[in-house]
């Protein structure tokens, strides 16, 4: 899925992109962000599809701030990555992206309504 030199790589552009600052406030919480997509327990994925490690990666990215600064954008853009290289995307207006991140970071939306939000959402390639 998602590597940690991609999610490294996708927080600096990130940062270059809108600001903020540089680095990682925590590698074993983002490598265990990272990792969480591919869990497993008693040989079976905890998160069989694509929109349940869609779902995982931003919620441990945005939850645990693993990163010093840009963590609810770097959140947001692993999410897609990993919906798009399942030939998925997100179609929502700015506005409820937006909304949708900043509820997450707040704790609002647990796991279930993350991933529920994905689902409606969702625009099939």
């Amino acid at each position: 899925m998602i590597t940690l030199k991609e999610a490294l790589v996708i927080h600096q552009l990130t940062i270059n992109k809108f600001g903020g600052s540089y680095g990682v406030r925590d590698m074993n919480l983002l490598e265990s962000a990272i990792q969480r997509p591919n869990s497993t327990f008693d040989g079976k994925n905890l998160y069989p599809d694509p929109i349940a490690k869609a779902a995982a990666i931003i919620e441990s990215i945005v939850k645990n701030h693993p990163f010093s600064d840009g963590n609810k954008r770097t959140g947001y853009i692993l999410m897609r990555l990993v919906l798009l290289k399942s030939n998925f995307d997100i179609k929502a207006s700015e506005k409820e992206k937006y909304e949708f991140v900043i509820k997450i970071a707040e704790g609002k939306l647990d796991f279930d309504e993350i991933k529920s939000w994905i689902e409606h959402n969702l625009d099939k390639e």
